[in-house]
């Protein structure tokens, strides 16, 4: 069990100008953050990170997706960090979030989804390092 996570607001939020409400929110659920950038990936970048999704037949929405518009990346820390940020956040599906989560609240559809949450704590490190080098870490 890992004290640190990562998360993206995505572009669906950031668009509807959510990301203040859910970093507030993410915040007052006893998250430190450790790292925090605001960046728009590419669809060649957002197709690297999502790679581990390459056969699945929604990878290329995703990846469109994903590329759309500005996304919030950041690295989170608190005990027991990928299970309650993973609670936090919320079913992937917004319809089968509980009420009360970051999905249930700012989510338009099971393909904009609002945020995203590292599912282990091993990729919460590798999705970590994708996005920030070890001097953009507090």
């Amino acid at each position: 069990m890992s004290n640190r996570t990562f998360t993206m607001i995505k572009p669906d939020a950031f668009s509807k100008g959510h990301s203040g409400a859910i970093i507030d929110q993410i915040v007052k659920d006893g998250f430190r953050i450790v790292a925090l950038k605001l960046t728009k990936l590419s669809r060649e970048k957002a197709g690297e990170f999502y790679e581990v999704h390459k056969e699945r037949p929604f990878y290329g929405e995703l990846v469109d997706f994903m590329s759309s518009g500005p996304i919030i990346a950041a690295i989170l820390e608190k005990g027991n960090a990928v299970a309650d940020f993973r609670k936090l956040i919320g079913a992937t599906d917004p319809a089968k979030a509980d009420a009360g989560t970051i999905r249930k609240l700012y989510a338009a559809s099971l393909g904009e989804n609002a945020i995203h949450g590292s599912d282990s704590d091993e990729n919460a490190k590798i999705e970590g390092d994708f996005f920030f080098s070890g001097l953009e870490r507090y």
